[in-house]
């Protein structure tokens, strides 16, 4: 009867794991084979609890009245390569809303590639797009390499302008007290290099917009970011692994590829050819051999 009483309490522990970190236990239980007695220490005081930031709890409930602060593995708690838990809280909401957003993206994507590609020419030889005949992944591989260089190439910059703020000093960085989510302006862009629109607001319509509200359309943002990384990763899911999301069964169109990688295997590390790449070290490797072979023999005639 002990023995049972014991298991049950392990049982509740364990789930308390995955409640809210203000409402778990701190207790530890020992289960012993035998009929002897079990120990158990005491419940943690309050003031032994690592508190989630008031912040994050807050957000949570805007977001999610009814869940409220779920955080099973204490993120909010955590402190990323020594920079401080108020870094990481902003680098963890920062990835979350970037991914969001790109997921929206490639949601909204797969489904416009699945039923309609551009019409005008994709290359200047005046090859088209690939057709809707093939799968969105299939499309991409079907793109040509120069061209996926190219995007990646361009979500580089985009990456390198966020960390640089923008070129504005006065920002402060999503890690240093900035607002996870706030792309900076192009405005030092077009002052001296070249127009360009910004990604938010790209025509100045939402300056006048009131606090509150653009605080209530950042929370559905989030949510619907939330979807939509679920809805993309369902779709190529369903795709990559038939059967495995049974809702998407019937529109599910198979794909063998290389599902994480924007290139294939036979394509290589950023779409060179392992074995071009391989024979373009070797060749330049023997011209660096000769070339000291030669100032080797140079140096011995001259001494």
């Amino acid at each position: 009867m002990r023995f049972t009483a014991a298991l049950l309490a392990n049982v509740l522990g364990v789930v308390s794991a995955f409640t809210s970190p203000d409402f778990r236990s701190h207790s530890s239980t020992v289960i012993r084979m035998s009929d002897e007695a079990v120990e158990v220490e005491a419940p943690a005081t309050d003031a032994d609890i690592e508190l989630p930031d008031a912040g994050l709890v807050k957000l949570a409930k805007g977001l999610n009245p009814t869940i409220g602060y779920f955080d099973p593995i204490s993120l909010g708690n955590a402190d990323f390569w020594e920079q401080g838990n108020e870094a990481t809280i902003g680098f963890l909401r920062h990835a979350e809303i970037k991914h969001g957003r790109v997921a929206m993206a490639a949601f909204v994507g797969y489904c416009v590639q699945s039923n309609f590609v551009w019409p005008w020419a994709n290359t200047l030889a005046g090859d088209s797009f690939p057709g809707t005949e093939l799968s969105p992944e299939q499309q991409w591989d079907a793109f040509p390499v120069t061209g996926r260089r190219q995007i990646i190439f361009v979500i580089a910059l985009l990456e390198i302008w966020d960390e640089i703020k923008g070129g504005d000093e006065s920002r402060k960085h999503y890690m240093r007290g900035g607002r996870p989510g706030d792309y900076p302006s192009f405005q030092s862009f077009r002052d001296d290099i070249h127009p360009v629109l910004d990604l938010y607001d790209p025509f100045g319509l939402f300056k006048k917009m009131p606090a509150e509200k653009k605080e209530r359309r950042l929370l559905m943002e989030i949510n619907n970011g939330r979807l939509a990384m679920l809805g993309i990763f369902g779709f190529m899911a369903a795709d990559n692994v038939p059967g495995s999301v049974p809702a998407l069964t019937a529109i599910a169109r198979p794909y063998d590829g290389q599902i994480m990688s924007p290139f294939s295997t036979d394509e290589g590390f950023f779409g060179f050819s392992t074995e071009a790449t391989t024979a373009a070290v070797q060749s330049s490797s023997a011209a660096v051999s000769s070339a000291v072979e030669s100032a080797s023999d140079v140096v011995s005639a001259i001494l």
